[in-house]
């Protein structure tokens, strides 16, 4: 059987109910406990990161959960992370470039309500997810959640109480979990292969500013000495308002002339951006350049460019790294 090493976050999968509201104190043990039809597939070993409400989870906890992995990678055939729910789009995305082109399997997953409720999805979540990395054809960074497996940069929490919360954007399910059998849709372990390549820094002085009518541009100045970059979520697919004042244009320099990286995106989940549609978008992403993250979600966004200027900052490397598709994060082709 394939030797599993649980790691505990805390989360709402981990939780119990307190005088003000439900609290992260389950252990990774009493977690596994819920579980034990699980010894009929895998032998499951457990380790306590911390246990905290995914709220709380910052870029230090993903340096943190990746140093783990890194530290038993050689000991187990894959991981599991219990993680809340809030934020596990986010670390998932992290992890994926904390830890690349791995060919064992590491998996996020939790729940929308604790393991010791007598209706939860806690337990079937958990079960699942050991079955999937114990799974030959399993690789690489996914999600794990409602019998859904979603690429660890690709999904996003849509619904805040169902269980079927997190959705795959722009990218097809990499399988789905039905009574116990796994249904590859994406088969294609074969492709990753060598050694995972671990990274140990992030860059956390990434910004994002989400655009709505008659928003001024000064608050873009105010971010230019405060951040390395900035992420602008645009109108539909994608722009930047051309008030009379020429604001925005004046803002947009300023943060290019300082050496610092802009991002545009779009606020609507599906599809993605392309600013060369619309005369707002095309002149000023010629002019200054910027970037664009087209069929890119805000969590991988944020997470690659912490990444990348924890690297480099370099303007031509900062450019191709965040055009290299790294777990399945971007489709689109640039020239």
């Amino acid at each position: 059987m394939k030797k599993i090493m649980m790691l505990g976050t805390g989360g709402t999968i981990a939780c119990k109910r307190g005088d003000s509201g439900l609290k992260p104190l389950l252990t990774s043990e009493e977690l596994l406990s819920y579980v034990p039809d699980a010894a009929d597939f895998c032998h499951v070993d457990s380790l306590q990161i911390f246990n905290i409400d995914s709220t709380n989870m910052q870029p230090k906890h993903w340096l943190v959960i990746a140093k783990a992995i890194e530290d038993h990678y050689a000991d187990y055939d894959g991981f599991v992370v219990c993680h809340g729910t809030d934020t596990m789009a986010y670390t998932a995305a992290a992890l994926s470039y904390l830890v690349q082109n791995s060919p064992k399997p590491i998996v996020i997953t939790g729940a929308q309500k604790p393991i010791d409720m007598e209706n939860t999805d806690a337990r079937t979540n958990l079960s699942d997810s050991l079955r999937f990395a114990s799974d030959d054809r399993s690789h690489d960074v996914n999600i794990v959640f409602d019998g859904k497996v979603i690429s660890g940069t690709r999904g996003k929490k849509e619904r805040t109480k169902s269980y079927n919360a997190f959705s795959s954007i722009n990218f097809p399910y990499i399988a789905t979990i039905q009574d116990g059998h796994i249904i590859f849709y994406l088969d294609d372990k074969r492709n990753c292969s060598g050694t995972p390549l671990f990274s140990h820094k992030l860059n956390c002085n990434v910004a994002l500013l989400k655009l709505i009518p008659s928003m001024g541009a000064d608050v873009l100045d105010y971010m230019a000495g405060h951040y390395d970059a900035v992420i602008i979520e645009s109108f539909g697919v994608g722009g930047l308002p051309s008030y009379d004042t020429g604001d925005f244009y004046k803002a947009i320099e300023k943060w290019i002339s300082l050496g610092k990286t802009v991002v545009m995106t779009t606020q609507v989940t599906n599809e993605g951006s392309n600013m060369s549609v619309y005369e707002v978008g095309h002149s000023i992403k010629k002019e200054f350049g910027l970037l664009e993250a087209y069929d890119m979600t805000l969590e991988a966004t944020v997470t690659k460019l912490m990444w990348i200027l924890g690297k480099t900052t370099d303007p031509k490397e900062i450019r191709d790294t965040f055009y290299h598709t790294v777990n399945r994060d971007i489709l689109w082709t640039v020239s």
